[in-house]
């Protein structure tokens, strides 16, 4: 990667485009030619003629084809830049280097009764169906108005987990399925002290299934209820009261204490990509990735959608040849679903992607796996499986970004890492929220969002490395208990989105 004359940065020696790092008007030169017409900043620029049907290179790696003749100098996106046959020579393990171990660091955790370290230690109210999601709201109104529950320490608050699904879907099948492990994965994550599930009592996700599928905590602070066998929204709401007091005395008595950062399980993010996010911001929380896995952390990479056309760099650092099979099925299931669904893996990049200069999905999920860094491949879990492997793992999902983040908080993140070129804004409770900006621009405009610039990668020069240490200080001290922005702002009540699959009946 190198910063050429002209304004422009060049990936990769093979590269047949430029991308700008600033709006360059008509007539600007870029490595020795003239523009012939004004290119936007983070847009690619042809650096010789590339004819109709020829590919095109960035990051040493297929993003599409001319779909018409480009001359030197000339702006490349839409207009003049489609899909392409991407590559498929998996070559499963074929990189899968160990990377050397380093000395754990520690951080200030909750330790739980299974062995998991949480980073916050919330009391969860959560829903089986949408039917009790109000109550749940109501619930959570009232214990902040409680000076009982107030008063407990080492506590961070009460979080209703509340959905639009629960019913009118099949018992059965392949979406009931993973929304029970999503609920269950929920119950179980390490930053909730104390769980209590509602229900109304007629929904198709019953509760005594979700409870009688193997104890959801092992610490035993769980209750749960239903509106119809409480007796309606009131007797439910002074139930609930009592039942988190009780619950809320148990996860009171659990400080916090030093642990490894091999206990973080951290899922890696990003919404809102612009042409900068594989340049500066993705490629530093990879190498804050690789840093964690280094030290016996995990860390999962997710968004199969948006990876795609990039899955073989991912095959190739499988640690087994199950792995890397594994993450192949999980692609063609894709291509069925959208397929039969009357959409295509080519549905992104979104309007506001396109704006800041990515044009394929090619482009677009290249840049995306620079958040997994270098580390092999350990594991390839379906959406809200149970994370058993550490090190560097891929969990299913879509690309829609509250929905990829739920999975991987039922699957055990601890803490989501988040980059961002657009500026997006959200938070995730129970597990916090870091956000990366990936351009300084935004960075300025919108600071009271974005908890670390990555944009000064370009701007001052620092290195990929100096960011990647600078993330991983950063979540080692939310981790312990900092604020994060998105949390300082309220963020993550309204983030806990199922992947709904199937039939809405």
């Amino acid at each position: 990667m190198s910063v050429t004359e002209g304004g422009v940065i060049r990936l990769h020696g093979s590269d047949n485009v430029v991308i700008a790092l600033a709006d360059l008007p008509k007539g600007a030169t870029v490595e020795g030619i003239a523009l012939p017409a004004p290119v936007p900043r983070g847009h690619k620029i042809a650096t010789r003629a590339i004819g109709k049907g020829e590919n095109v290179l960035r990051y040493g790696q297929i993003i599409g084809q001319a779909t018409a003749d480009v001359v030197a100098g000339e702006h490349i996106h839409s207009h003049n830049l489609g899909m392409a046959p991407h590559s498929d020579d998996y070559a499963i393990g074929s990189e899968a280097t160990p990377l050397p171990p380093l000395e754990p660091k520690t951080f200030m955790g909750y330790h739980r009764a299974d062995g998991q370290v949480g980073t916050r230690n919330y009391i969860g109210i959560l829903t089986s169906v949408n039917c009790s999601g109000s109550v749940a709201r109501f619930i959570a109104e009232a214990a902040e108005k409680d000076p009982i529950l107030n008063s407990m320490p080492n506590m961070d608050g009460i979080v209703p987990i509340v959905h639009q699904t629960g019913c009118g879907m099949s018992g059965t099948n392949e979406g009931y399925q993973t929304l029970m492990r999503t609920l269950k994965g929920y119950a179980r994550n390490a930053n909730f002290g104390g769980i209590l599930l509602v229900g109304l009592g007629c929904e198709v996700m019953q509760v005594p299934d979700l409870v009688g599928q193997g104890r959801l905590r092992p610490d035993g602070n769980f209750r749960y209820m239903t509106i119809q066998g409480t007796g309606g929204t009131r007797a439910t709401i002074a139930k609930a009261l009592e039942v988190l007091r009780e619950m809320a005395e148990v996860a009171s008595k659990t400080p916090r204490q030093p642990a490894p950062v091999s206990k973080l399980v951290i899922g890696l993010q990003c919404g809102g990509s612009d042409g900068y996010s594989g340049i500066t911001a993705n490629p530093a929380l990879g190498h804050a990735s690789d840093l964690l896995v280094r030290m016996g952390g995990t860390t999962i990479l997710s968004e199969t959608p948006e990876i795609y056309g990039a899955e073989h760099l991912l095959t190739r650092r499988a640690v087994a040849p199950e792995v890397g099979e594994k993450l192949i099925e999980r692609i063609r299931w894709w291509e069925d679903y959208t397929a039969r669904n009357e959409g295509e893996m080519d549905n992104n990049p979104s309007p506001g992607n396109k704006k800041g200069g990515l044009t394929t999905i090619l482009e677009k999920s290249l840049g995306a796996v620079a958040k997994g860094g270098t580390a092999p491949l350990s594991g390839v879990y379906k959406f809200a499986e149970p994370i058993t492997t550490p090190g560097f793992v891929y969990m299913d999902s879509p690309g829609y970004d509250p929905c990829s983040v739920t999975g991987q908080i039922a699957s055990g993140a601890t803490m989501i890492v988040f980059t961002t070129g657009r500026g997006s804004v959200s938070g995730y409770k129970p597990s916090p929220c870091i956000k990366l900006a990936t351009n300084s621009e935004m960075y300025a405009r919108m600071a009271e969002d974005m908890d670390i610039n990555c944009g000064d990668i370009l701007t001052e020069g620092v290195s990929i490395e100096k960011k990647g240490e600078e993330i991983l200080d950063r979540i080692i001290a939310v981790a312990s208990g900092q604020k994060s922005l998105s949390e300082e702002l309220g963020f993550g009540g309204a983030e806990f989105v199922p992947w709904q699959i199937g039939a809405v009946m």
